[in-house]
Parts: structure tokens; C-alpha cells; sequence
């Protein structure tokens, strides 16, 4: 099965401006002092280019060994903060609050990168996922492929829904955590804490739900490739 090549290219575009808002994203975060989900952040700088290489051959920029190990990485992170949160670790303002969507992510990379390339292989350079076959160890296992990209489009839904909130659950606070710091020259409340400013909020949150959602469309549109 294999999707035309003109929506396969635009997933391809969309992941390379997931990649460098992300990118973004964590420069402005430590210039500006706004605390953001670095971890995710980074991840999605890496997911972006990764998916993008994966849809448009031309644009692969190192063979999947690498990627795999990368992406292996990511999971062993994501599983270590799950683990962290589940034994109610408080975590820092800088990592993502929400670990098990991620690690979803990396599983899925994982999965991809797995059995993805032999089926590349014996297409030519340009193909990509356009013109994708599913290999036989891909087809053995399309009942995992089937239950990630129904994870990923649910995993959606309740992102884009929360972006009817005023304050969307990815942000710090929502998640039960303090503000990275108070910021340069603020007043203090009658309490003696200080007033909540523009240096310790979370940065956009609604365009890092935007990215999630971009992120875990393209991702179930990719699995249903490999179906």
C-alpha cells in the first residue's frame, strides 16, 4: 500500500517545519528564560527530520541504524520519566509532564525504522513511502502498526481538544508545577511570593499542542502506510 506521492510530500514539509519550529523552540526558551518541554522539543526535532527522510527518500540524511539507536535512547528516557511520574517524582519544569505519549512516539520510530527500510530498498531514491510495499516481517506484525496509529490519532484528538482550554494541559502549571523562577523584577504578592510574569509562563503552549498534533498525525498516517 502506498499513499500518493503529492500527500507524502506535504507530511514530508510538515515535518521539517515541526523540526525547526521545535528547534525554535528551544533556543527562545533559554534566551527568553520561558520554560518549555525541552525533552519533547528535542525529540520532535529529531522526529521531524527522521519522518521526513522517511517519507522523501532525497531527503534521508544517515541510513536508519543511527536512527534506531536514537530513537532507542528516546524511549529509555520517556520509560525512565513514566516511571518517575508514576512514583510521584516531582519533575522539572523543563521536561515534559506528560512522558507516555512519548515514549509511544519513540516505540513507533522504533517500529518504523525496524521494518521500514528493507521495503525502501527496493524502491528507487525519490520513492519513499509514496510507493511503499509492506515487507513480510512488516505485515507479521501489522496488528502493532494498527494499535500505534490508533494511539497516536486518539492521542490527538485529546490534544486538539484541550485547545478549547484557556491554559492547555501541556502547560507548566496545568501539570501541577512551579514556575521556573520569578522573573527579573517582579513584585512579590501580599504573601511574599511572587507575581506570576511573562518570564515564567510556558512558552505558546497552544503552538507545542499544534506541533503534537502535526506530529502524531503524520506518525498514524505513516503507520496505516505500513499496514
Amino acid at each position: 500500500m502506498g499513499g500518493p506521492a503529492w500527500l507524502t510530500g506535504l507530511f514530508a514539509a510538515l515535518m521539517l517545519t515541526v523540526a525547526v519550529y521545535c528547534a525554535g523552540r528551544l533556543v527562545a526558551a533559554r534566551r527568553w528564560r520561558r520554560p518549555t518541554e525541552m525533552d519533547t522539543d528535542g525529540g520532535h526535532v529529531l522526529m521531524g527530520v527522521a519522518m521526513a527522510g522517511m517519507l522523501v527518500a532525497r531527503l534521508r540524511i544517515m541510513p536508519a541504524a543511527p536512527w534506531e539507536a536514537v530513537f532507542a535512547v528516546g524511549a529509555a528516557w520517556f520509560g525512565r520519566q513514566l516511571f518517575r511520574s508514576r512514583r510521584r517524582v516531582p519533575a522539572s519544569s523543563w521536561r515534559c509532564p506528560h512522558p507516555a505519549p512519548h515514549l509511544v512516539e519513540c516505540t513507533a520510530m522504533l517500529y518504523m525504522f525496524v521494518l521500514l527500510p528493507p521495503s525502501l530498498a527496493r524502491r528507487g531514491a525519490a520513492a519513499g513511502m509514496a510507493a511503499m510495499t509492506a515487507s513480510a516481517p512488516a505485515s507479521r506484525l501489522s496488528f502493532l502498526a494498527l494499535l500505534l496509529a490508533v494511539f497516536m490519532f486518539g492521542y490527538v484528538v485529546r490534544v486538539a481538544d484541550r485547545l478549547t482550554v484557556r491554559l492547555p494541559a501541556l502547560a507548566v502549571r496545568s501539570a501541577g508545577q512551579a514556575p521556573a523562577g520569578p522573573p527579573p523584577g517582579g513584585s512579590s504578592s501580599p504573601g511574599g511570593r511572587r507575581a506570576a510574569g511573562p518570564a515564567n509562563r510556558y512558552l505558546a503552549p497552544r503552538c507545542a499542542a499544534l506541533c503534537k498534533i502535526a506530529m502524531g498525525i503524520t506518525m498514524g498516517y505513516m503507520l496505516i502506510l505500513m499496514l
